[in-house]
């Protein structure tokens, strides 16, 4: 299958040849680049029923699961989004616009996955770390409680 050449940042993902731009894959993106932390499969389905509902036009149907799986596969191909495998094994997807380097913070409590701005590891890629081992890069998942879970003002 070719790929097809997406600015990212674009609003809407370009369809491969031979396929064509649907209400429910600009949905599932609009989704995707709105999150404010990666989201699994179930998440942006859930999300995507709710985004739906109430804002039908007469041509809208709904969207199934399996559409959220082409879609993500279909983002995934045009490097629209990438997938985050937390330290669980559990697969999110993220959109690739997060050029710049984050990290991630996962609640206990709740289970929300947050992207984070900061890296608490101030190790730069091609350094040397005893051993003899030379860091390529680096992906950080840190656990505690969010600030909805604490109680906290900040909320997402």
């Amino acid at each position: 299958m070719q790929k097809t050449n997406v600015p990212r940042g674009d609003k809407s993902p370009a369809p491969a040849p031979g396929q064509r731009q649907t209400r429910q894959r600009e949905i599932i993106f609009d989704i995707i680049k709105s999150s404010n932390g990666p989201l699994t499969i179930p998440q942006i389905h859930d999300k995507a029923l709710k985004s739906l509902k109430g804002k039908k036009s007469p041509g809208d149907k709904s969207i199934g699961i399996a559409t959220v799986y082409r879609t993500i596969n279909l983002l995934q191909d045009n490097q629209l989004i990438h997938s985050v495998i937390l330290p669980s094994g559990e697969t999110r997807y993220e959109s690739s616009h997060l050029d710049e380097h984050h990290h991630h913070f996962q609640c206990v409590k709740c289970s929300h996955v947050y992207d984070l701005g900061i890296c608490p590891v101030g190790i730069p890629n091609g350094t040397t770390i005893p051993g003899g081992f030379q860091v390529q890069s680096h992906e950080l998942t840190l656990f505690g409680l969010c600030p909805s879970c604490t109680g906290s003002k900040k909320t997402r």
